[in-house]
């Protein structure tokens, strides 16, 4: 006869007392769905799951895309739990049509009252976050895979990391917890600029004016943003497409003399590289950028061939050198051929190019990269650093390995069973899928097929610069 014994758990976010008794002595235990929590526990402690965890609690509010709302956040991770109390908003653009939101948090004091510096998920403290939830991207991975690409080359990106989210004791699904582009020795280190004065560290960016200007997708003014004089093409243009929406300082604390000089540092860059003589070694571009992260960014945006690649969540900050320094990179979600539209799943093709490819398109990519690629010394520098990538780091073996390690972590502790589970979008196209998997294995498949294809293609072209 099997010997019975009780088991007794507790359930932290409940207050309530569970009591198991099993009659099996080679039956694991397993208890499931408490208040919509998933807890798994074995007999075993060593099979037990854990995998890092948010559990989110709002009080009964929803969360809104602004303004932020009072909450209780609790991480669960290595067997410790950590509350915070958080100010919460629903972020994104156009992924806030889908169900599974991303959220924008910054950790407060425990009154609510001020922004306080935190070191969540092991990151160096800061009090701006960002829990990116992966839909579209049914591999799970495309912007975790080229975060840590991108700081595995040396060229900085934010930090990313996996963690399962429940809001109000409902499971959301697998997310990733990112560190916000901010100003910071820790994140973008430039110089502090101080009180109204003009010399320090800026951050602008090329991208939609959602946020600062509203629900408008076109609607930029210069109360946050300037525009270039040059069109898609080079051209002195007065209708130019080309934005650049101000991130450090922000547009409500950028004064007109910091407008200014800013806008000058880019005006006169792309003025130069309109020139005859923009690739003249000592009056050309080249005394006014930062070489290597321009390369690092042209391979890190033509590997994945995403999409919004130089138009869109295009980041660039300029220190007190005033030299322009491309980055850090941001949102990679449709890349990797994870959109249907504009060629963004051919193998072949150079992104940059695509104001050729997609000439309608209402955003566009700045003349900077066709110019730079008429230019020798670019693609000397460029070709001396692929080839000593493909060597180390970007290798097809590298990368495959990362994503094995991804794949096999997930899976270990059942992450994309229950992610899939909450969300069954398996097989079924999600705006702008160009693959539709029946599996996750299947989509995985398909990302490391496309991705060796892509750097093989490359290697073609780019060695024979």
């Amino acid at each position: 006869m099997m010997n019975c014994f009780n088991l007794i758990k507790y359930n932290l976010y409940s207050a309530l007392s569970l009591i198991l008794i099993s009659c099996s002595s080679s039956d694991k235990l397993d208890l499931t769905n408490i208040e919509s929590n998933v807890i798994t526990f074995n007999d075993n402690e060593q099979e037990e799951n854990n995998f890092p965890k948010m559990f989110i609690s709002t009080n009964g509010q929803e969360i809104f895309d602004e303004p932020k709302i009072n909450a209780e956040l609790t991480v669960s991770e290595n067997k410790t739990e950590t509350n915070y109390k958080i100010g919460i908003e629903i972020r994104g653009s156009s992924s806030q049509m889908f169900p599974k939101k991303s959220y924008g948090f910054e950790t407060r004091s425990s009154d609510w009252q001020d922004d306080i510096d935190v070191n969540l998920g092991g990151f160096p403290a800061e009090e701006d976050w960002i829990l990116y939830g992966p839909y579209s991207d049914k591999s799970l991975i495309r912007n975790k895979l080229t975060f840590d690409l991108s700081n595995s080359i040396g060229f900085k990106a934010s930090k990313v990391k996996f963690y399962d989210l429940y809001i109000n004791n409902d499971y959301k699904g697998l997310y990733v917890l990112m560190e916000k582009i901010k100003r910071d020795e820790n994140r973008v280190n430039i110089t502090k600029i101080e009180g109204d004065n003009v010399n320090g560290g800026y951050i602008i960016k090329i991208d939609k004016p959602t946020g600062e200007g509203g629900d408008c997708n076109t609607c930029y003014d210069d109360s946050f943003s300037f525009r270039s004089t040059y069109d898609e093409n080079g051209n002195i243009s007065q209708d130019s497409p080309i934005y650049f929406i101000y991130h450090y300082p922000k547009p409500s604390d950028i004064n007109n003399n910091q407008k200014i000089h800013i806008s000058t540092i880019i005006n006169d860059f792309e003025s130069v590289l309109s020139s005859d003589n923009f690739d003249d070694p000592d009056t050309g571009y080249r005394s006014l950028i930062d070489l290597d992260s321009f390369i690092d960014f042209f391979i890190i945006n033509e590997i994945t061939k995403n999409i919004d690649g130089y138009r869109l969540s295009t980041f660039i900050n300029v220190d007190i050198d005033k030299k322009i320094k491309m980055g850090p990179i941001w949102d990679f979600n449709l890349a990797f051929a994870n959109a249907d539209y504009c060629d963004a799943a051919n193998i072949q093709g150079w992104l940059y190019n695509f104001n050729s490819i997609c000439p309608g398109d209402i955003w566009q990519v700045p003349f900077w990269w066709t110019r730079l690629m008429e230019s020798d010394y670019f693609k000397e520098n460029l070709k001396e650093r692929w080839q000593l990538l493909r060597s180390t780091t970007l290798s097809n073996v590298s990368i495959e390995n990362q994503i094995n390690s991804y794949v096999e972590y997930l899976n270990l502790n059942n992450v994309v069973s229950q992610n899939f589970n909450k969300w069954p979008i398996l097989g079924k196209y999600i705006w702008p899928n160009y693959f539709i998997g029946a599996t996750h294995d299947s989509e995985i498949d398909f990302l490391k097929g496309w991705i060796s294809q892509r750097l093989n293609w490359m290697d073609g072209q780019i060695n024979n610069f």
